[in-house]
């Protein structure tokens, strides 16, 4: 079989939570998936899977990247549509976690799928190896694990686990599917009982549990210690533990206890008394209404076991421990926690403690390298360091010394002692030349499979550093630089969450005329999340409040300006978008030749949330691209996207982008985040390649005119009669549909884009003076939420 691995078609076995939004997620990708599941006992026979494809509708955070690919699903059940495992190229099995079921399954499959075709289970900790053999021989090398976290579309971490039998061209396969078409950070994990993520992040729960109980600190307390504040998810511990749902965190548990026999911390492997409890009273967390916390009305409780009440929630960190935290040095931090007596600091060291010694005692047996763990802990829980990194930021030496100081003294979790290697003089285990394997005694680099040379810029490890390419020319808001030789420029923005200032705008044209005598094409990336949270409102706000009108008149002119030089580049220019993509930002990627978005990119021309319109030429391209569509009448295409501006819609991937008509059809989605820059690099080069030549000054775009501008309007008295928008929101939404419609003249007038650009800055202008407008700027900039007034 060859490494590369063609799959057109997919089933996904198990319509629960995992099955239906792996099902969903291999679907936004592109790939044909059919949904199975038992034979309904009432209704169509394939009823379980309907439901839960209806389901994926309602879900948040969705698993569909566009609500309307759920139709693309094809329902079925084992009995009647077992054929279509024949046309399969990928199964991934994702039934409940009961090695007699899965096994019954695998034999009733076997007989129906291709000679080709790849099998894996979803199992989060069941042994591959004896799954694989449920299956006939010449099916066992084409057999492995791939285990997906929860929610599949938006955790990065897939682990990937061969069997002993498993051939190496079908991992090298499966690597670059998951890597690139489905978008993953995959992980080779060992087949070891709950692999390298659960293994670790869960024992990590369980000391952070034990903890809990031995410096007696409330569950609100834990939280807020054990979450932003150590570079962890906002949820923390035991809101976590709420959202997986406690009967599953205690079967995860159990699953550890039942095949852990061995390891030296397994009398820890039972599920505490405190959560055995809220499973009794079916109290199961976020799916009951109660768990660890409640909501009351608005109000959020916490469990007091002590009152076996739910009370209100205090969650802080006490002052001392609120400093040591703040503390930017890791060195320092460690060894004030480790000093102070406060029990809250004290709690903090131990978890930290027992997590470090129980991922050090382990490592040669559940993972190939430190890499492998700190980025399955990453990846799969959301920490911004894994264990290994954390350790090593701390001060590697002195922290195992104190580690094996607190074995001595039978204050850890367990008394078996650190292995050689991590007081053999190191300081750490992330080195130029690798990672750790204490399976192999020395250092690893990263895979050379080469999906990974699509990733210019990887997720680093803690110390990697990767090349930052040349800097041809730069000032205060941007930076034009190379990568490489193959006449590409890339421009990044240097201001704070990327927004556009006047040192941006003149940036951008500047560079532009340098790439049209210096390069073949160009790139606007940014080397973080986001693209652009828009223009900079303060600057603007400051020039209003100082009555500068026509200082702030000539700063949107010289925003349209930048707009027109992208669209009229002689060199195409590519925008690589990720993340938010808001207002200004969003304009820059509709003037460029062509969009290059990561799914999860968040688009929107968000200015009437501020009370303004677009002015950047956002409402003159969806007009000009209205025309284009539909020439006899563009108000038919109007119709969608002006409900996408008067109401500040953002969509909730890039795929959304395209149904509100913010991206183009023609504009590409990327999967792997880390494959943005790659795949803008080549559309750009290919764009050059075929001959690039900007689209003619568009002179006669016809418009809807008057009539268009009376029929939205005649929308927007309903929605103020029904209280749904304000005097102010109408003000704004009926400027949104003059320049949209042309202004005031006639159905079917043909105006040129000056014309477009012009209504634009009008209405912008005229709006930004207003009062209302000005409030909603001062309230946005200093909550971050819009005001309605």
């Amino acid at each position: 079989m060859p490494a590369t691995l063609r799959i057109r078609k997919a089933a996904v076995l198990g319509a629960g939570v995992m099955g239906a939004q792996i099902a969903a997620h291999l679907t936004n990708a592109g790939v044909e998936t059919v949904l199975f599941d038992l034979p309904a006992k009432e209704g169509p026979r394939s009823g379980i899977a309907l439901k839960a494809i209806e389901n994926l509708k309602k879900l948040s955070p969705a698993p569909l990247a566009d609500r309307n690919l759920a139709s693309a699903i094809i329902p079925a059940n084992y009995d009647e549509d077992l054929d279509h495992l024949k046309e399969v190229d990928l199964v991934i099995e994702a039934i409940a976690e009961r090695m007699d079921w899965k096994l019954d399954l695998y034999r009733k499959i076997a007989p129906h799928l291709s000679r080709t075709a790849v099998i894996a289970s979803n199992t989060s900790g069941l042994s591959i190896n004896t799954l694989a053999e449920a299956l006939p021989e010449e099916m066992r090398h084409r057999f492995c694990g791939v285990h997906f976290f929860n929610p599949p579309r938006y955790m990065h971490l897939v682990e990937l686990i061969p069997t002993r039998l498993t051939d190496a061209s079908v991992i090298e396969g499966l690597e670059a599917f998951l890597a690139t078409t489905v978008g993953k950070g995959v992980v080779i994990a060992k087949d070891t009982p709950n692999f390298i993520g659960n293994r670790i992040g869960v024992f990590s729960m369980l000391a952070t549990m034990h903890h809990t109980e031995q410096f007696k600190l409330g569950f609100d307390t834990v939280d807020a210690l054990t979450g932003p504040a150590i570079g962890r998810p906002k949820s923390a511990t035991y809101r976590t533990a709420d959202v997986v749902g406690l009967d599953t965190m205690a079967h995860v548990i159990k699953t550890m206890g039942d095949t852990l026999a061995d390891d030296p911390w397994h009398k820890y492997f039972k599920t505490p008394a405190v959560l055995q409890g809220l499973i009794d009273a079916g109290a199961l967390g976020q799916k009951t209404g109660a768990g660890f916390y409640k909501k009351v009305g608005k109000d959020i409780l916490v469990l007091d076991p002590t009152k076996r009440d739910y009370v209100p929630s205090e969650q802080k960190a006490s002052d001392e421990v609120a400093a040591i935290l703040a503390i930017k040095n890791p060195a320092e931090k460690f060894a004030r926690l480790r000093a102070s007596s406060d029990p809250q600091a004290q709690f903090l060291w131990a978890i930290f403690r027992d997590l470090f010694h129980y991922t050090a005692y382990h490592l040669a047996d559940i993972a190939d390298t430190a890499r492998d763990v700190d980025f399955a802990i990453r990846w799969g829980y959301g920490w911004k360091l894994g264990p290994f990194e954390t350790w090593q930021a701390a001060g590697w030496q002195q922290v195992a010394g104190w580690i094996a100081e607190d074995i001595a003294a039978g204050k850890a979790m367990s008394d078996a002692p650190l292995p050689a290697w991590v007081t053999d003089g190191r300081n750490g285990v992330h080195v130029s030349e690798g990672s750790w394997s204490a399976a192999s005694n020395s250092y690893k680099p990263r895979s050379t499979h080469p999906v990974y040379a699509r990733q210019l810029f990887p997720d680093a490890i803690l110390g990697e550093k990767f090349d930052q390419g040349t800097t041809v020319w730069e000032n205060d808001g941007v930076r034009l630089w190379t990568l490489g030789d193959d006449g590409v420029g890339i421009l990044s923005f240097k201001t704070k969450m990327h927004t556009v200032n006047d040192h941006v705008l003149d940036g951008i044209q500047h560079a532009i005329g340098i790439a049209e005598e210096k390069f073949k094409a160009m790139v606007i990336w940014q080397a973080s999340e986001p693209f652009s949270a828009g223009a900079d409102l303060k600057g603007a706000l400051g020039l209003l409040k100082d009555g500068k009108f026509d200082a702030f008149e000539s700063m949107v002119e010289n925003f349209q300006r930048t707009s027109m030089r992208i669209k009229h580049s002689l060199v195409p220019v590519v925008a690589a978008v990720r993340g938010l993509c808001l207002g200004g930002g969003c304009e820059f990627q509709m003037h460029s030749a062509r969009t290059v978005a990561a799914l999860e990119s968040y688009i929107g021309l968000v200015e009437a949330g501020v009370g303004l319109l677009p002015a950047g030429g956002g409402l003159k391209e969806l007009a000009v691209r209205a025309a284009n569509a539909n020439p006899a009448d563009p108000f038919e295409s109007l119709k969608k996207v002006f409900e996408t501006v008067a109401m500040a819609k953002v969509s909730g991937s890039a795929l959304e982008a395209k149904q509100l008509g913010l991206l183009r059809d023609s504009d590409i989605v990327v999967f792997n985040a880390y494959e943005l820059l790659h795949v803008a690099k080549s559309v750009a080069t290919a764009l050059a390649e075929s001959g690039w030549r900007p689209p003619l000054p568009a002179r006669a775009i016809p418009v809807a005119g008057d009539t268009g501008t009376a029929t939205f309007k005649a929308s927007l008295v309903n929605l103020q009669a029904g209280y749904f928008a304000s005097e102010h929101d109408v003000a704004i939404a009926s400027r949104i549909s003059d320049t949209l419609c042309g202004g005031g003249i006639e159905r079917g007038s043909l105006v040129d884009e000056a014309w477009l650009l012009k209504l634009e800055r009008r209405h912008f202008v005229e709006l930004a003076k207003t009062e209302k407008t000005q409030a909603r700027i001062a309230h946005t900039m200093t909550t971050g939420k819009p005001l309605r007034n």
